[in-house]
């Protein structure tokens, strides 16, 4: 990648935490002849930093840009990726969140990591999504799809099939459906299996399954899984952690798997090995 005259700037929402460090990634864009681009919320967040050489306020996300960074957590890196999926610009995440497990450096490590993002000194990852198709409309998840039984509500009766072959039927709390890259997040928790990042195939598991023969699932990346809701009631879809809308008795939704859907910026020599034992090592010694 060549040096990027244009980027842009996502952060998380505790701006107090981040203000040093975009001050400081504005002073090197500056010196590198680099503008950074504040969307109008971000502006809002950082109402200290005014325009300026090197800074550019009120600017709406763009796609001419050559690359997005991320000061937060991976709720942030996940909002960049979706919001350039598709357009090859690369997300370099600094992880000022909790597990982070999508950033590339940590905050400790930023002033070094934003002299390596505006040089262009880093690989590019290109991630799959899931493609989903929600009785309100297709959605695409870079982590994972979730459905849930509604807070007061019975435990949900889902079928699911794959190829257009019933697999099962599974009264639960719900279901994930992850990418290789969401596999360390609501999936593992399910005591799902993590995924690595190059694998081609997405995984299902259960939340709270009434069952003693319901077991997490890898698709393979050709077939299509459909999830229907055979409970009385409706149940809830999140995308990425986000509410998409619910899911109504004797409706389904479908899930495919989308190759080549946006791209993570990582230092060169990363490894999804070494950084699932450093991120979860560390949470399992605190």
């Amino acid at each position: 990648m060549s040096t990027a005259r244009q980027i842009t700037v996502f952060s998380h929402a505790r701006p107090g935490e981040t203000d040093d460090a975009l001050r400081h990634l504005i002073a090197r864009a500056q010196h590198h002849g680099i503008t950074v681009r504040l969307d109008p919320d971000e502006t809002r967040k950082h109402p200290s930093i005014a325009a300026g050489p090197g800074v550019l306020p009120d600017a709406e996300v763009s796609d001419e840009v050559s690359l997005a960074i991320t000061l937060g957590g991976d709720g942030t890196i996940l909002r960049a990726l979706r919001r350039y999926a598709g357009t090859s610009v690369p997300v370099f995440g600094v992880n000022f969140g909790e597990v982070g497990f999508l950033s590339t450096i940590e905050r400790d490590e930023a002033h070094d990591g934003f002299e390596r993002a505006l040089t262009g000194d880093f690989e590019t990852l290109t991630l799959p999504a899931i493609a989903v198709q929600h009785p309100n409309g297709p959605h695409a998840a870079i982590n994972d799809v979730a459905i849930t039984r509604r807070a007061g509500e019975r435990v949900a009766e889902l079928a699911y099939f794959v190829g257009g072959e019933e697999v099962g039927r599974v009264r639960c709390d719900g279901l994930v459906v992850a990418t290789p890259a969401g596999s360390t997040g609501y999936n593992l928790a399910n005591g799902g299996p993590v995924l690595a990042w190059g694998v081609e195939g997405f995984v299902v598991s259960f939340i709270a399954p009434h069952s003693l023969t319901a077991r997490a699932l890898v698709v393979a990346p050709d077939d299509v899984l459909s999830v229907h809701n055979r409970s009385h009631g409706a149940v809830d879809v999140s995308i990425d952690g986000r509410p998409a809308g619910g899911v109504g008795p004797g409706e389904m939704i479908t899930a495919g798997f989308l190759r080549e859907a946006t791209d993570l910026a990582l230092l060169p020599g990363s490894s999804f090995y070494r950084r699932l034992r450093d991120k979860f090592g560390k949470l399992a010694s605190s």
